[in-house]
């Protein structure tokens, strides 16, 4: 039973805004009122795909009363300049990552938005997902005992070398590779694991960074304008005493695992873009332990990993099926909820302040310092509900 409706406007109608459509069907309290995009034709063909209104402009859009909230799902050096518009004309913001591609300037969002009493957040919202949320339970009840250390894998294969000039959504919408490969894979990805981190361990103290463009040379069909890392790696201290190692790139196969390691076990998954992906612990016995150096010792049993219950059976609003099962309008709709019954966001605008700022950090150690000792911080987050 849909008990209000939260209006919506989207802007931007490119590549990623395919993925928020077909997750946002699962959300029928969430209306969209219409669609702009600067490139008219890109507008057009995604609003007659999905049968939306267009605005024609930004002012268009931002003096519509009936929107509450605005998609920023512009390109990452448009977060910023739209998202402070939609602010400045009294809407809430929903943003794709980043918040600001300047650190200086995400603040001045977060600080805007508190000034009107307004909500403002940036993807990812994996978070909030089954995985995630099964994790987070478990280490709440120290199911592996004091964590000491992290590894997380955010690798994505030889991208250039695929045929990503092939990939287009649904709508037609082409992968935009120029905008990609310019951003950087550190501030596309890099925040699927530090949004993790940082609710599962609170704030990051430090964090000390290694980026390099490995392969400049893309072999693009047009220019790249900027060459950004293709590869980082990242030590990151948390307050809590936990250390974690983040390693992201183009470069290396396909690997987004994560391990966690506590003095009594050890918990992992294969694939952070699946919101259901299994999550295993593994108990450190005395005799697990001596199977961790000799690997014929892990065929006895008791030794392997076992598989924990996921939080809840049903997952609604998969958004793609294939490797990146991600929800991508699980985020919209907590903001929404939270905006509705008048309680702080799940997804808080300092947590994505914080969570932008390590971001920068790891991408550019020598602009923002490295090791950087971390400006930003923010209170406790809460679980779903129904992660209790």
């Amino acid at each position: 039973m849909v008990l209000f409706f939260m209006r919506i406007a989207i802007i931007g109608c490119g590549f990623v805004a395919d993925y928020y459509l077909k997750a946002l069907t699962a959300y029928p309290e969430l209306k969209i009122t219409g669609v702009m995009d600067i490139d008219k034709e890109r507008a057009k063909r995604f609003a007659a795909f999905y049968r939306l209104a267009i605005y024609q402009t930004m002012e268009e859009l931002l003096a519509d009363t009936r929107v509450d909230l605005v998609l920023n799902l512009t390109n990452p050096h448009s977060h910023y300049s739209v998202s402070h518009a939609c602010l400045e004309a009294g809407k809430h913001v929903y943003s794709e990552k980043p918040l600001a591609m300047v650190f200086s300037e995400a603040e001045q969002l977060v600080l805007l938005a508190e000034q009107k009493s307004l909500y403002i957040t940036s993807a990812p919202c994996s978070l909030l997902g089954e995985t995630a949320q099964t994790i987070w339970r478990a280490l709440r009840q120290n199911a592996i005992g004091s964590v000491r250390l992290v590894y997380a894998e955010m690798d994505d294969g030889l991208i250039h070398r695929m045929r990503y000039n092939k990939w287009t959504t649904d709508s037609g919408a082409p992968w935009p590779y120029k905008d990609e490969f310019e951003v950087g894979c550190t501030i596309e990805h890099a925040g699927y694991y530090l949004t993790w981190l940082t609710a599962f361990f609170g704030p990051a103290k430090s964090v000390t960074s290694f980026a390099r463009c490995l392969i400049p040379n893309k072999l693009t069909p047009v220019p790249l304008n900027v060459i950004s890392p293709d590869f980082t790696l990242a030590s990151i201290e948390f307050a809590s005493g936990v250390v974690a190692r983040l390693t992201c790139s183009i470069i290396a196969p396909h690997d987004h695992s994560l391990r966690i390691f506590g003095d009594e076990g050890v918990l992992s998954i294969n694939e952070c873009w699946n919101y259901r992906s299994p999550v295993n612990i593994k108990y450190r016995t005395k005799l697990s332990l001596w199977a961790e150096k000799y690997h014929f010792l892990s065929l006895l049993p008791g030794i392997a990993a076992k598989k924990l219950p996921l939080v809840r059976k049903k997952n609604t609003g998969d958004g793609y099926k294939g490797t990146d099962q991600m929800d991508f309008g699980r985020g919209v709709a907590e903001m929404a909820n939270a905006i509705s019954e008048m309680r702080p966001c799940r997804m808080s605008a300092k947590h994505a302040l914080h969570v932008n700022e390590l971001t920068l950090a790891i991408q550019y150690p020598e602009k923002m310092g490295c090791p950087r000792t971390l400006i930003s911080s923010f209170g406790e987050l809460e679980p779903m509900p129904w992660a209790l």
